[in-house]
């Protein structure tokens, strides 16, 4: 039996940039500077045009690894992934600033930090020698971890939480407004025993107390006679909201900040089954303001929080990774304020 030999697939050589270059018909320099995006020297429209088109047509893309041994750093943007439930408004700020960066040439890479806090995340994130880092958790972080990032390279490092960390740009993000623009809204309305609704779910008291201590601080502030603020332990199941509605009515609860939209919701169901008319006995606030919240009835009143746009905050990581000698800035940019409607 004669043996066909089995034909070796041709292996093709990686495309470089002196492919491209001749491809071109122009300097390995210049694709350096038109691939790289390099601002510095100045290249024709038509030549990046024709450096582009070579590229494609090579299936070349620029060696991310080389490209920040040569520099000290990468155009990656490092984004560790916060432990703490992310609602759908933070995720759709993240989505935007991911797509913001992206305009200016920037890589987003989120990363998984698995537990990792202080100097030890910072040295894990360092390894990735990433140009700037945004820890949507201020508490991973600490100043000899922005040390360690910035001596690995990184130009900009920004927290984003209620809390600065030294050496880093601070985006602050103080949840305890959300809580006092709730109280404010019940009080001017003349109800006096409120319940804060903290829900149970592990990790979500990094937002659930910020909120909790915005109702007492507005009450104390006040000062107004006869008010109270009662914390309402909430799981996320029906069976947890109807014990807590029957609490309410035990307890003359009169107006109740129930966290979020979706707390809301369930706890809104809830008093209605047990009977209890919502406003009239007891008003509910949210927040968030999720589409959902409006096609209830009755329409769900909430706090609208305001996150800056992920444009804005783009432009700013990218002024600072151009300027990374400037004292770290400090941007107090969580907003908010309530939308009423039928529920209070």
């Amino acid at each position: 039996m004669v043996q066909i030999p089995k034909q070796q697939p041709t292996q093709r050589s990686v495309p470089t940039s002196a492919d491209v270059a001749r491809l071109a018909g122009v300097s390995r320099a210049t694709v350096s500077y038109v691939l790289n995006n390099t601002s510095a020297v100045r290249i024709s429209e038509p030549t990046r045009r024709r450096v582009h088109e070579a590229a494609r047509e090579l299936g070349y893309v620029p060696h991310a690894a080389a490209r920040s041994l040569r520099a000290g750093h990468s155009r990656m943007v490092l984004m560790p992934t916060s432990e703490i439930p992310m609602g759908p408004l933070f995720s759709r700020f993240f989505n935007e600033l991911q797509w913001a960066l992206s305009s200016f040439d920037y890589t987003v890479v989120q990363y998984a930090s698995l537990g990792l806090t202080g100097e030890d995340a910072a040295r894990a994130w360092a390894e990735l020698r990433p140009v700037a880092v945004l820890a949507p958790d201020a508490s991973a972080l600490n100043a000899r971890g922005v040390t360690v990032l910035k001596r690995s390279g990184a130009k900009a490092v920004f927290t984003l939480g209620p809390h600065r960390v030294e050496g880093a740009h601070a985006l602050l993000m103080d949840g305890r407004r959300v809580g006092e623009a709730a109280a404010l809204h019940f009080l001017a309305r003349g109800r006096r025993a409120i319940g804060v609704v903290v829900p149970e779910e592990g990790g979500l008291e990094h937002f659930s107390q910020p909120r909790l201590e915005g109702v007492h601080q507005a009450v104390e502030r006040a000062r107004t006679t006869g008010a109270s603020v009662t914390e309402l332990p909430l799981a996320y199941d029906e069976e947890s909201a109807a014990r807590l509605a029957a609490r309410c009515r035990a307890e003359g609860i009169d107006a109740v900040f129930a966290y979020n939209d979706e707390y809301a919701m369930l706890l809104m169901r809830a008093l209605q089954d047990e009977g209890i008319d919502v406003p009239e006995e007891i008003a509910v606030i949210g927040s968030d303001d999720l589409m959902l919240g409006r096609l209830l009835r009755p329409r769900l009143s909430t706090v609208r929080i305001e996150l800056p746009s992920g444009r804005g905050l783009a432009e700013l990581v990218d002024r600072v990774v151009r300027d990374p000698g400037a004292e770290p800035e400090v941007h107090d940019v969580l907003g908010a304020d309530v939308v009423h409607r039928e529920s209070s």
